[in-house]
């Protein structure tokens, strides 16, 4: 099994029971590979994006456990320690990560939910690919879709994407 399968099955399996975490991931998952391929990342980076939209909110469920809620700062902060414990396991099992990739796969864990001082083009898919499944799920309203459209879509593909999916005027 690839590695980007054995972390979907590993997530699957983590979030088992709760249909709409696996649901988020796999869409979030699959905007981050789509927008990569057509913003033209380079094959390294497009494969730490797919790690990190896999594992994004591998802390939301330890957050719900200490906190009781899923607050974006305390997933941050909880996320990368629990992916740090996933890719120790995946070493045994045999699977090569560069601790270069962990490193940037953890701090993207640690910052999907900050939108200010994006460092890279991994970064800015993720929050932009995380905010078009979000203001899906959370029905957000039209004022607050036009109003990430305007602060948060920066890639051409992802501003294409928000406009079509939410039917914006240019």
């Amino acid at each position: 099994m690839n590695i980007i399968n054995r972390l979907i099955d590993w997530m699957i399996t983590y979030d088992c029971g709760d249909t709409k975490r696996i649901q988020h991931l796999i869409k979030v998952h699959a905007l981050c590979k789509y927008i990569g391929e057509l913003e033209g990342i380079d094959a390294g980076t497009l494969g730490t994006l797919e790690m990190a939209a896999i594992l994004h909110d591998i802390g939301i469920k330890e957050s719900e456990t200490q906190f009781g809620n899923c607050n974006g700062s305390n997933q941050e902060r909880l996320g990368p320690p629990i992916a740090m414990t996933l890719f120790d396991e995946l070493a045994e099992e045999g699977y090569v990560i560069s601790q270069t990739t962990i490193d940037r796969i953890c701090y993207l864990i640690a910052h999907h939910h900050t939108y200010d001082n994006i460092d890279g083009l991994d970064y800015r898919i993720l929050v932009e690919a995380d905010f078009l499944v979000n203001m899906w799920e959370n029905k957000y309203a039209p004022e607050a879709i036009h109003g990430a459209y305007e602060n948060i879509f920066v890639t051409h593909t992802g501003r294409s994407i928000c406009r079509r999916m939410f039917g914006l005027e240019d």
